[in-house]
């Protein structure tokens, strides 16, 4: 049910309670863990991939609406998770599945939900509620079920309530995240496939900032050492890894709260180091050249947002989790802005179709480029994974350039 009259809200204890900011209230059944929960509620529209979605360490303190309305149904395994945890801060689906069927299946997507605690509800009106936040924008939310429901006295707990509790939660917009998901220590991914057992062709120094495991599988399948590394690396000791190119990984927050990260990017810039970005290292990476990013309405997340290659002309279909964009101006090459143009010249190199946010940044006159969506894909589609063999050849130029210099 849904009601816009929070005082009217009929549920009993055995219900689920989602409360938005703007005082719309839903009442369902728990799925999952049993609590509360609050963060900020957006919506993904992916068919498939929910386990890659749930493990996606960008949806940190976010609550996740899945569009799809049967949910669950090919269970969980151990080979598709992006990290080591589920990291939603809630879920909401509309018809869990009653069913596991799938080979690969060792357990049940409610009962990880449980074991991770999460928090979440089944069994509202997911369309509606998307549609209203399509309208209204993204906003804070929370879950709430078994003895979350009740104050101290046992009593069933007033909408109010809950809603003073959500209003509380921090908003996503001036939140520093990145550090919070990032790893605590380096690890190395070797190369794979074709490539394992084999001396590497490139060494990588990927800095996490809520990195998913494919992202290093993907250029380790390209015969590449990647060094994984925690956020709070210095620019002396990403040096020491010798690496022939570095990248920045997807993340939570607001890339206006990373300044540190920024400044990072711009020693790899001035010294030269081919570079490459995905999600909220292409925000960075814009933030260093010396454009502004915003929040969006209700920003991408799914795996079917159209893409232009403004440099091939070619469309992609491709898989996105973001709620903050780069301001860029599209169809010119312009100096970035930082500097005096310190950086050369760049371009927009990819747009979204749906509605024209920038999805790329290529510079001109130094080796980096930058991509807002996620070329890795696990869960599909794989239209981009070109990008990982541009970041080789810019890898492989810049070492051939070295060697003749």
């Amino acid at each position: 049910m849904n009601q816009t009259d929070s005082g009217a809200v009929m549920f009993s204890k055995d219900d689920a309670v989602l409360v938005l900011e703007d005082g719309q209230v839903y009442v369902g059944e728990p799925y999952g863990a049993r609590g509360s929960t609050c963060g900020e509620i957006v919506f993904a529209t992916g068919m498939t991939g929910y386990q890659e979605t749930l493990t996606d360490p960008s949806y940190d303190r976010q609550i996740v609406v899945q569009t799809f309305p049967h949910i669950g149904d090919t269970g969980i395994n151990g080979e598709d998770p992006e990290s080591s945890r589920i990291w939603v801060a809630g879920y909401v689906v509309r018809e869990p599945s009653p069913n596991v069927s799938n080979w690969r299946a060792t357990g049940s997507l409610d009962d990880d939900l449980i074991a991770n605690g999460i928090v979440g509800i089944c069994r509202i009106d997911t369309r509606k509620l998307v549609r209203h936040l399509r309208s209204a924008g993204v906003m804070r939310a929370g879950v709430f079920s078994g003895e979350a429901l009740e104050d101290a006295n046992g009593r069933l707990r007033a909408i109010d309530d809950l809603l003073d509790q959500v209003k509380a939660t921090p908003q996503m917009q001036g939140l520093s995240l990145y550090d919070e998901v990032s790893t605590k220590q380096t690890y190395t991914i070797e190369p794979c496939g074709e490539y394992e057992g084999k001396e590497p062709l490139f060494t990588v120094a990927a800095v996490d900032l809520g990195i998913k495991a494919m992202t290093p599988h993907r250029m380790a399948e390209r015969g590449c050492r990647v060094h994984v590394v925690p956020s709070t690396i210095t620019f002396e000791q990403l040096q020491a890894l010798n690496p022939d190119g570095v990248f920045f990984s997807n993340g939570p927050g607001d890339p206006e709260q990373a300044e540190p990260e920024v400044e990072l990017l711009r020693q790899v810039l001035d010294a030269g180091y081919p570079f490459f970005g995905i999600c909220f290292g292409n925000q960075l990476l814009g933030r260093a050249l010396g454009f502004g990013t915003y929040k969006l309405k209700f920003g991408h997340r799914g795996i079917n947002q159209p893409v232009k290659d403004m440099t091939t002309g070619k469309i992609e279909v491709t898989a996105h989790n973001h709620g903050f964009a780069v301001d860029a101006p599209i169809g010119e090459t312009v100096p970035s802005p930082y500097g005096d143009g310190r950086y050369g010249r760049v371009f927009v190199s990819h747009i979204d179709l749906n509605d024209d946010v920038v999805e790329g940044l290529q510079c001109v006159d130094i080796p980096a480029f930058s991509v807002q969506y996620h070329p890795e894909a696990a869960a599909g589609p794989h239209d981009a994974s070109y990008l990982f063999d541009r970041f080789v050849d810019l890898m492989r130029s810049s070492k051939e350039e070295t060697r003749n210099a």
